[in-house]
Formats: structure tokens, C-alpha cells, sequence
């Protein structure tokens, strides 16, 4: 019958009698028969779909005469239809699984999430709005989000133990759920009468989907019409559709046309673009080189993935630490092993992988984009005022146009005016559909920089930022198996089990459906006053700034108020559909090797409210110990942590009461939780402290709650270990106090005595902040101050925290800020002046690096310096030769790359206009002046990273949860006392190897051929710099260049010469303020940025140059602080 040999035509009774023969008689079942043709579910599901037959007349048919023989027939056919992504098939099983069983569905109690609400106004026959019909409508991101969740929890009910069947559901395509949304809303118009003017009136939805039927057989002949051209002319440099790269080979586009469908070709384009609406600085329109890669990338990610779901990859199982742990040489050697085997498994399926270029992304975004522009059109009706008749006129829903940005004329698609007025009221500002949710089952192991994370979705192992040389050096580690550690850290990190606290979750979901504004939820309806405008507005000028100022904050606040809804929204929405599921979260590295979870809207390193909701999927007994750090936690949470840890225990059992009625009433109690500083996982604490308390053997309670221990001034302590500065280690708690050191608080008790002083001489700033500088307000400042913060930074990072006070006039704070900016940093002064010495050897370091060229270079950038150009001799061709980045390796084997470079743009023709795209694998000079101020941070960052790995690794190896915020790790209470010893641990063996003994002595091995111009020598302070830290450079310093076939070059100068001779240089720029104490002191990094300008320099340095080596300074000198000393402090993390 199904290959219609027969004169009959198979029914629903005949599908549904083959599917009752697969349940009874398949291979696996209690009695199998062998047949020689077998319609498996998928095939039988194939063809019911193709015959339109409803899948819920197949499962009801009275064939089936037990419910368990017709619910297991439903769970036969779901996972057929994710196998073949049919979430909709997947959704109507589901449905009538609910409606059928009696089994408990884990939402059936929880209300609805109330959403956030844009007005619509609606309209009568003739276009005008009728105020007393509008109403609110759910913004279109967020309903789009919604639907696939509500999706993913249908396929709960049929799939409740096949979570990698559902894992697959929930990686569905973005574009597949929109299209299927599209057409439903498109298809009720038609059903509600399309001759009603108020229905066709301008509408978001119903014009995106006439768009698409418009677009896709626009793009189906376009793209045929490519290939007939490609036949004919083949591909050479004059051929229209030929992409040539730097290299001179040619690629046909056709091939690349051809990969994804024209339908979801078309809906890629309509939603990419729809969603870029307003990026980059662009008012109703996008910069057009943005638009074109943007919807070229999609394309390649959307392929991709449809090549993983299709080829069904295997993915091996997570990497355990075999019989020696990790780290052995026996067992990374077998880490490595397992690693390269999974990695060839895969490897002939995914051939395909292959990065597109950007050159090639953009030719393929502007065939697309052209097309919707040349299909997409909105009808504008208007009332002629002479005639008072109404006229109609279809226009284009797109345009390009050209700005001008800062001088430069800039290509832009710009929105018709009605379609930016509708994506104003919809909503469409955000993320259409956040692709990235978490996992169900644990990630794919690691198996190199592309392979791993999601099952389906291609995701790196490091966040690149379109940065080529990245990516290169991560690849080139990976072949050598010098980063299994790295891969094995963010497998464990991956593997960590989460669940939603479902107790704080019924407390969230009912204030943000009250609307109440409760700890930094927004309520639904911005509730601050709207400043009043004074009486005397147009004629004091005064007045008028200051009205205008905080009107402006008012307006900014109620913005963000909307933004932060829409985000909590998110978030509420994400927790709801993975109730009673255990969730895991992937994670990826940024380029100084810190990790970050991949789903973007709920994680542990969000907020307090996002920390709130969740806890680990495993719970374990509390334990004597385990009590006792859960009590430590809440008062740490509530602020009370600078105390010691008996006191902390003291301060929660005094409140014992408060604790109670906290976790019994947390809405109608007294509140006690709301205080704390963070507020949610206060809460947390308070029902897990209570529980218990209350269960029948405290100490055997399952805890699930994730308790932290967090670094005190990580950074710093970081330097302190690195100098052995014993001053330093006191202050951060590397060495054994009764009470933990809180540096913040030292720092603003400093500068709260500077304002008094101030303030008896009736300084106005010093008056209006007393009392007022709280740990707070200086404590971003003092923590990034070894990082190189400017006194711009830290007036910005004061700003924020004196906006967020309230207490202080708007229109007053930056003031303040600029004030006590100065006041904090002149309080900081030497007070980590063992950090910075270390700060300032790594800045000058990299800006040595930065400044120099590879030998084998020098020769061609003379020769052609000496053709192109006459006396005076200009640095332009050396510099365009300065391309080296700073590049070291962690203690891991992770190799960081500095990406800073100067962008260089390159001119494109599309078929929309040209534009101008920056080429991340082109070659250009490197910003010297970025590279060297964020050299000591990035440092010091991979330094950290490098510690939680370590610790994650070790913890996996000895059974400990574990979770991590940079330098906050999270384990079960129970286990702080093993995971302390293991922190401790990790640190001293990290810091006991000499770290920047190492990178030293990398640095002269990675650069030990790379010269440096004397010219550039010659720049700004960077002598003065050189002779601080004990360089000189004299005639007995230099080795013969001879060797070398440079010639006559000359190594070095005299060092008297160099003294004396820096006048020379040229004249004194004009215009410039002398910088005061307070910002030299500041960082090293703010000298001038010589480099920027065209500089004429004495002929006879022009060839000359010194060996980078020789100019490294030396390793600034160890104090005698001892490392192991950590062991003994208790508060080291706590």
C-alpha cells in the first residue's frame, strides 16, 4: 500500500496497526520477528505527515486496547519526530499525552509568569486610533520565546526520561520556530476577514510574513540565475559572482547560496536585519558592512547546524581523570590520548566546518539583503489636506542611504519610517530568540577549539572576537596537546549539575506578578517622580541645566527600568520551563582563559536573583562542618563578613528568629531578608537554614545550596604572592590574622578623614559627601587601581556609585566624582607599591613588544622606505611593520594573544553599495599604547583563570562539586573544608614555579630575533622608563649585526647621545595640558600616543636599531614573603 502497489491507499487504522506490530514484535522487544522490510517509527511517521494524516487520530484509533500500549505508541512517535525536528508533531503529542495520563506534570501548580506589556493602539476602518480599544500586547521577542518554551515543556510530558531527545528539541533552529509563528499569525488574519482595514493595518508580524513569501521565490531565481552565470563565466578576477581572496583564488557564491533552503534563507535575512535595527550608533538603520556579515554569519551558523542535527555526530562520553589524576604525565598523556581519538571519531562528519572568510560572508549577506530590499515594501496611507482624501502609496521597507561619523562618509540601511515606528512598539530591540539555553544532558567534551558545548549548535572553546591570530594559536596548541587541561577544566565546569530552587522561585514569580519594585526587581510600572519643571525654566539658565539634567536621568532611568523587566522577564520565563529538570551549563573561554557559562540569560555568574534561583542538581548531607559554613554564608550574604568566623555564627543565631520568619513568610513577614546585600540568595539561605534546622537530624539534612568562598582583592593577592611583598600580603589576607584585612574599608576611612579636613574649610564637595563615602563607593576603584585604572576610570566607576545612592544631586555627581576620585587615589598612593612595581615591568615589557620587528623584516621595510621617500626620513614604513603582539602562555599550556591592533578597513562592491568591512586576517600594526596598559590586567587575569582550573580539576579528581565566579568558588557546604585545603593548595603550586621568572625567559626565547628602532626608543618617556627600572643602553651592550646581512645597521647609540639628544626629536606639541602628580602616578600607560602622528626624526637614527632582548628590563626583585604561609590563613578565601 505505502509504495501504491496496491489499488488501496493506507488509513489511520493501518498506520496505527504497523505501529502496534513495531511496539509488540521490533528487534528489541520481549518477542522479536525478523522481517526482511520493517517500517520503523520514523519511516511510518514520514509517511502519516506526507498523507496529512493527524497524528491524534493514530494514537486514539480503538487498534490500541490498553492506555499503556497507546502512551508507550506516543513516546515511539515524539522521538521519531525529533529525530526528524518536528517540534510540532512533538507538541501535539504532548497535549494529548496531558490530556490522557493522570501522571503529575511538574507545572501543573506554578502560575503563569506575567509578561512585560507595550501598548498597541488599535484602529477603526479608516486608520484612526480609538483610545478606549487600545491595549497592551506582549512585546514580539519575548512571545517568541515563550512559544519555543512552551514547546520544549509539551516534549516533557512524552519524552520525561529522554532528555537527549529533548537536549535535540531544544537546540531547534530559531528560524524553523519563526517561520512556524509567522505563518500561524498570518494564516488567523486570513481567517478573521482580510477586508478589515483595522486588521491590515501597519503590523510588525503580518508584514514580516508577506516579506517572506515575496523574498523566498525572489531568492530561489536569484540564486539559479548565479549558477547559469557561474557555468558560463567560471571564476576569475572580472566574473560578477566570484569571491577572490588575498591570496588571488577565486570561489563561485552559488555553492555556498545553495546550503540552506530559500524559505529559511528568506526568514534569516527578514529577522537578522529586523533584529539590527539601531546597533552601532545608527537611529532607525544599521551600518551596512555590519548588516551584510551579520546575516552572511548566520547564514554559515544556521548550515552548520543543520549538518550536526543531520549527520547525528556522535558525542563521546566526559573525560574522567583515570588512575594517576590529572596531573601526572601518565595521565596527560592519557587525557591527551582519549582526547585526539574522540576528536577523529568526529572528524570525517564535520569536514564541513571550515570558517567562512569575512570577504565571503559579506558577498553572501548583500545578495540577500538586496533581495529583501528589493521585495520588501509597507503601504503609507495619509489624508490629503486640500482634498481631505485618504491616498495609499506602497514604499520600500528598506532604503541605503550615506552618514557621516565623525567626518567619514559611512553606508547605512535605514528602516521606512512607519517600520521603525512598529518596531518601536513591538519590542524588537533585543535578541529574537536566545538560541542558547541550557542543556539538559551534559555538554560534548572538549575535543578541540570547535568541538564541544552543544550537541548540535557549533559553539569554540574561546570566545575569539574575530580575531584570526587567537584562534591560530588555540588551534596550533591543541594539535600539540599542550591545552588537555584547559579542555578537561571546562568539561568539569560543563558537567556541574544545576536544578531551580523551586521555594525561591514561588517568591519571585509572586512579586514580579504583583509588580512591586523588591529587591532590584523592577516593578511593571516605573514608580519615581518625574522631575518638576521650575517656574523661572526660560529665564535662568542655571535652571534650565539642571531641569534638563534630571529630566534626562529621569527619562534614562525609566528606560532602563523597561530594559531590566524585559531581562528579569528572561530569566523568570527560563527558570519556569526547566522546573523538576536538571540542567547543565557549557562553557567557553574569553582570550585570557577565564570562563564563562554559554547560555547567556540564566547562570551562576548573572545577578543575586539568577544566583537565587538556582542550586546544585546533587544534594548532600550537611555534616557537623557543613552547618556551620552554611550559618557563615548568610551572614556573609548579609553583609556581616568582615567579622571572624565565630562571630559571623553569633551574628545569624542571634537572628535566628529573622532567619525563621524569613524563610516561612518571606512577603507577609517582617523582610529581614530584603536588607541583606544580596538579597535573593539571602533568601536562599534563610529556607535551606531553616529546613535544617527543623529536619529531625540537622547534620544528615541533603543541602543542595551552592556555599562560596570568595578572594579577598584577588588581583592583588595575586601581585602580592607574584613580589612576595609581605605589606601586600597582609592587606589580602595571604598571611595568619585573627580578623580578616578589609583593604576597602582602610581606603575609605582614609579618604573620609581627607573630606573632613576639607570640609572645615567649607570645601562644598567635601561637605556634601560626608558620611556618604561608604566601602562602596571606593571599593571598584581600589581593586582596579593595580589594574592601571586612570583617574578617568575611577571618576566613572565613583559616578555610578554615588548615582546609585540617590542621596546626591544629579546634577552634582560628576562633580563629586571628579573630587573624590582624586581624594581616593591620592589615599591609595603607595599603599600597593609592591604591585605596582610589577604593574609597571609588565606595561613596559609589552610596550617594548609591541614597538618591535622580526629580523627577517628590517631589510624590506628599509629598501622600501628608501625609494618611497626623501629626506626627512619619516617612522611610517617602520611602523606599519610594528605587528607584534604580546603573547604568552598560562602555567596551563592556554596561549593568550593580545587582539588590540589598529583597524584597518577594506573597501568591498556589493550589489547594495560599497562598504567597508575591517579584516581581522589582514596584517596591521598593533596599538602599542592598548597593548601595554592592558598587558598587567589581562596578566593577571589569566592568572586567576589559571587558579580556578587547577582547582576545578583537583576538585573533580577528589569527588568535590564544584562551580566557579572567576574568584569565587561554589561547593556544598559540606565539602568548603576539602575544597579550602584544595584553594590553598593550587595557589602555593601555582606561585612556587617562578611565574614571571618564566615569562621572562619566554619572552626573550619568543622574541629573541626581533629588533626595536631607536626611533621608537626615542618616544615619549619610554627612556626615562627604560633608566627607572635599571636599562641603559651603552656601546658595550651591542653584539655584531654582521652576521645578519643587515649591513651598515648600527645597534646601538651612545647612551650620552641618547640623553642629550632627545630635544632633537621635534618640536613640542602645542595644545597639551602637563599632566599633574595625581594622573602620572596614576599608570604608566597614559604617556603620549607618539605613534599616532607623522613624525620627522633625526636621518641618522632612521636605520637603526637594538635587540629587543637586550632592552627587556629585568625581573623586578622577590621580597620574602613565603608562599606556603597561605596554608595557615583562614581567611585567604572565605
Amino acid at each position: 500500500m505505502e509504495h501504491e502497489s496496491e489499488k488501496i491507499q493506507p488509513t489511520t487504522a493501518t498506520y496505527s496497526l504497523m505501529l502496534l506490530a513495531w511496539l509488540r514484535f521490533n528487534p528489541d522487544s520481549e518477542t522479536p520477528v525478523n522481517l526482511t522490510i520493517a517500517h520503523n517509527p520514523t519511516k511510518l511517521l514520514t509517511s502519516i505527515i506526507d498523507r496529512q494524516i493527524s497524528v491524534s487520530h493514530i494514537v486514539s484509533d480503538r487498534v490500541f486496547t490498553s492506555s499503556e500500549e497507546a502512551s508507550q505508541v506516543i513516546k515511539l512517535l515524539s522521538r521519531a519526530a525529533v529525530d526528524l525536528n518536528l517540534s510540532r508533531v512533538v507538541s501535539e503529542l504532548g497535549q494529548i499525552e496531558a490530556m490522557a495520563t493522570q501522571s503529575p506534570d511538574p507545572l501543573e501548580s506554578v502560575p503563569e509568569v506575567t509578561p512585560v506589556m507595550r501598548w498597541k493602539e488599535a484602529v477603526d476602518e479608516d486608520g484612526t486610533v480609538i483610545p478606549s480599544a487600545s491595549q497592551e500586547e506582549m512585546p514580539f521577542n519575548l512571545s517568541n520565546l515563550r512559544k519555543h518554551l512552551t514547546q520544549v515543556q509539551l516534549a516533557r510530558r512524552v519524552l520525561s526520561e529522554d532528555v537527549a531527545a529533548r537536549q535535540k528539541l531544544l537546540e531547534e533552529s530559531v528560524y524553523d520556530v519563526a517561520v512556524a509563528r509567522l505563518k500561524h499569525e498570518a494564516d488567523l488574519f486570513d481567517e478573521l476577514g482580510l477586508n478589515n482595514k483595522g486588521l491590515k493595518r501597519a503590523d510588525l508580524q503580518r508584514w514580516m510574513w508577506d516579506w517572506h513569501q515575496k523574498l523566498q521565490p525572489r531568492l530561489d531565481a536569484e540564486i539559479q540565475e548565479i549558477i547559469v552565470a557561474e557555468e558560463k563565466a567560471g571564476c576569475s578576477t572580472g566574473a560578477e559572482y566570484c569571491v577572490i581572496d588575498s591570496r588571488g583564488k577565486g570561489t563561485n557564491l552559488g555553492p555556498f547560496l545553495q546550503l540552506v533552503k530559500p524559505s529559511k534563507l528568506s526568514l534569516i535575512t527578514i529577522l537578522e536585519i529586523m533584529r539590527l535595527n539601531g546597533s552601532g550608533g545608527v537611529s532607525d538603520g544599521m551600518k551596512t558592512a555590519r548588516a551584510l556579515l551579520t546575516v552572511g554569519r548566520a547564514v554559515e551558523n544556521e548550515y552548520k547546524a543543520q549538518m550536526c542535527k543531520r549527520n547525528n555526530i556522535a558525542i563521546p562520553s566526559q573525560s574522567r581523570p583515570g588512575e594517576y589524576g590529572f596531573f601526572t604525565g601518565f595521565g596527560y598523556r592519557d587525557l591527551h590520548a582519549r582526547r585526539v581519538t574522540a576528536a577523529k571519531y568526529t572528524m570525517d562528519s564535520e569536514e564541513w566546518t571550515t570558517e567562512w572568510t569575512q570577504l565571503l560572508r559579506v558577498r553572501v549577506g548583500s545578495i540577500l539583503v538586496d533581495c529583501l530590499m528589493d521585495v520588501a515594501t509597507v503601504t503609507r496611507t495619509a489624508i490629503d489636506k486640500r482634498t481631505q482624501e485618504t491616498i495609499s502609496e506602497d514604499q520600500p521597507a528598506f532604503y541605503h542611504a550615506y552618514e557621516y561619523v565623525r567626518g567619514q562618509k559611512l553606508g547605512v540601511i535605514r528602516l521606512n519610517p512607519v517600520v521603525a515606528d512598529r518596531i518601536a512598539k513591538d519590542g524588537l530591540r533585543e535578541t529574537l530568540h536566545p538560541r542558547h539555553l541550557p542543556m539538559l544532558v551534559k555538554p560534548k567534551p572538549w575535543l578541540n577549539y570547535d568541538q564541544g558545548g552543544y550537541l548540535y549548535n557549533k559553539s569554540s572553546a574561546m570566545r575569539f572576537k574575530d580575531s584570526q591570530e587567537q584562534q591560530s594559536y588555540l588551534q596550533h596548541a591543541s594539535e600539540l596537546g599542550n591545552v588537555e587541561l584547559v579542555y578537561a577544566g571546562l568539561d568539569v565546569l560543563g558537567s556541574t549539575p544545576w536544578k531551580i530552587n523551586r521555594n525561591v522561585f514561588d517568591v519571585v514569580l509572586t512579586v514580579w506578578n504583583s509588580g512591586e519594585r523588591l529587591c532590584k526587581l523592577p516593578p511593571s510600572v516605573f514608580d519615581q517622580p518625574e522631575p518638576e519643571k521650575p517656574d523661572n525654566l526660560s529665564m535662568d539658565i542655571k535652571a534650565k541645566s539642571v531641569y534638563g539634567q534630571r529630566l534626562k536621568a529621569y527619562m534614562q532611568a525609566k528606560a532602563n527600568n523597561h530594559s531590566d523587566r524585559c531581562s528579569v522577564n528572561y530569566k523568570i520565563e527560563i527558570a519556569r520551563a526547566f522546573l523538576g529538570d536538571t540542567m547543565y551549563l557549557p562553557h567557553n573561554l574569553d582570550f585570557r582563559g577565564r570562563a564563562y557559562p554559554i547560555p547567556p540569560h540564566l547562570n551562576h555568574i548573572g545577578d543575586d536573583l539568577s544566583r537565587g534561583l538556582l542550586m546544585f542538581g546533587e544534594a548532600k548531607p550537611l555534616g557537623e562542618r557543613g552547618l556551620r559554613w552554611l550559618k557563615i554564608h548568610l551572614a556573609n550574604l548579609y553583609g556581616f563578613d568582615k567579622a571572624n568566623f565565630d562571630e559571623r555564627v553569633e551574628y545569624v543565631m542571634e537572628r535566628l528568629d529573622e532567619v525563621y520568619d524569613s524563610a516561612e513568610k518571606p512577603l507577609e513577614g517582617r523582610r529581614w531578608w530584603t536588607k541583606a546585600d544580596d538579597p535573593w540568595q539571602c533568601l536562599a539561605t534563610c529556607m535551606e537554614l531553616r529546613a535544617a534546622l527543623e529536619s529531625e537530624d540537622p547534620e544528615a539534612y541533603m543541602s543542595s545550596l551552592p556555599v562560596h568562598q570568595d578572594g579577598t582583592c584577588n588581583g592583588l593577592q595575586h601581585y602580592a604572592a607574584l613580589g612576595g611583598d609581605n605589606r601586600g600580603a597582609q592587606q589580602v589576607n595571604l598571611s595568619v590574622t585573627e580578623r580578616p584585612s578589609d583593604v576597602y574599608t582602610y581606603v575609605a576611612n582614609m579618604v573620609q578623614r581627607q573630606l573632613d579636613e576639607d570640609a572645615a574649610n567649607d570645601h562644598k564637595y567635601a561637605k556634601m559627601l560626608q558620611g556618604k563615602v561608604a566601602r562602596k563607593v571606593v571599593k571598584q576603584t581600589v581593586m582596579t587601581t593595580v589594574y592601571g585604572v586612570t583617574y578617568i576610570g575611577a571618576r566613572d566607576q565613583i559616578e555610578r556609585q554615588l548615582k546609585d545612592r540617590k542621596d546626591i544631586p544629579e546634577e552634582e555627581c560628576w562633580n563629586a566624582a571628579a573630587y573624590l576620585a582624586k581624594k581616593t587615589l591620592f589615599c591609595i598612593g603607595d599603599l600597593f607599591s609592591g604591585a605596582k612595581a610589577i604593574q609597571t615591568w609588565l606595561n613596559l615589557c609589552a610596550r617594548l613588544v609591541a614597538k618591535s620587528i622580526p629580523a627577517e623584516r628590517i631589510p624590506e621595510a628599509l629598501e622600501a622606505e628608501k625609494t618611497k621617500r626623501r629626506l626627512p626620513v619619516s617612522t611610517n614604513r617602520i611602523r606599519k611593520e610594528q605587528m607584534t603582539s604580546v603573547v604568552w602562555t598560562t602555567p596551563l599550556g592556554l596561549p593568550i594573544v593580545q587582539p588590540y591592533r589598529k583597524v584597518k578597513r577594506k573597501q568591498i562592491m556589493t550589489a547594495l553599495q560599497t562598504v567597508y568591512i575591517s579584516d581581522p586576517n589582514a596584517p596591521a600594526e598593533v596599538n602599542a599604547n592598548k597593548q601595554a596598559s592592558a598587558f598587567p590586567p589581562n596578566f593577571i587575569h589569566s592568572l586567576d583563570a589559571t587558579h580556578m582550573m587547577l582547582t576545578a580539576l583537583e576538585c573533580r579528581t577528589q569527588g568535590v562539586t564544584f562551580a566557579s565566579v572567576h574568584d569565587s568558588y561554589w561547593t556544598h557546604a559540606s565539602s568548603i573544608d576539602q575544597m579550602s585545603e584544595i584553594i590553598r593548595d593550587t595557589f602555593i603550586a601555582l606561585h612556587s614555579s617562578d611565574v614571571l621568572g618564566k615569562l621572562y625567559s619566554e619572552f626573550k626565547e619568543r622574541y629573541r630575533t626581533h629588533k626595536i628602532p631607536l626611533a621608537s626608543l626615542r618616544t615619549g618617556k619610554m627612556m626615562k622608563h627604560l633608566q627607572q627600572v635599571g636599562v641603559s643602553l651603552a656601546r658595550e651592550q651591542a653584539t655584531g649585526l654582521g652576521d645578519t646581512g643587515l649591513g651598515s645597521l648600527v645597534k646601538v647609540v651612545d647612551k650620552e647621545q641618547i640623553d642629550t639628544g632627545s630635544a632633537k626629536a621635534g618640536p613640542a606639541k602645542r595644545g597639551r595640558k602637563k599632566k599633574s602628580i595625581m594622573e602620572e602616578e596614576t599608570v604608566l600607560a597614559e604617556d603620549e600616543d607618539e605613534e599616532d602622528e607623522e613624525e620627522v626624526i633625526d636621518p641618522a637614527l632612521q636605520d637603526k636599531f637594538v635587540d629587543l632582548c637586550d632592552v627587556l628590563p629585568p625581573v623586578p626583585k622577590k621580597g620574602d614573603f613565603n608562599v606556603e604561609t597561605i596554608k595557615r590563613s583562614q581567611y585567604f578565601f572565605s
